[in-house]
């Protein structure tokens, strides 16, 4: 199954799922996966600074049920409404790309 980028609006759920407070000085971002991608595209967090994305599915109408970073070789499926947490290591200053499985949306976090 291919990406879907149709101009139809993305279904929206009723309710999203509450995204679960971060630890104590963990910078964390609340990403949405629709069928428009990644939401934010851009991430920016602090080097050195523990920090996690928080990857939210809100639609079956994209191929972006996984999510992929390339750099740190970790990939993670992204069940429907259901938030997963992904730490984002922060020891250096870089950028990190993440990806839906197909390489169609791409996405990344810089770490300043």
């Amino acid at each position: 199954m291919g990406c879907s980028r149709s101009e139809s609006a993305p279904k929206k759920t009723e309710s999203e799922p509450a995204v679960p407070a971060p630890a104590a000085g963990v910078q964390q971002t609340k990403v949405t996966v629709d069928s428009k991608g990644f939401t934010p595209s851009h991430v920016k967090v602090e080097k050195g600074k523990p920090a996690s994305l928080v990857f939210v599915r809100t639609t079956d109408e994209t191929c972006a049920k996984e999510v992929v970073f390339p750099e740190i070789e970790l990939k993670k499926p992204l069940p429907l409404n259901t938030p997963v947490t992904v730490d984002i290591p922060t020891n250096e200053a870089r950028t990190l790309t993440f990806q839906c499985g197909m390489a169609m949306f791409k996405s990344a976090v810089l770490i300043q």
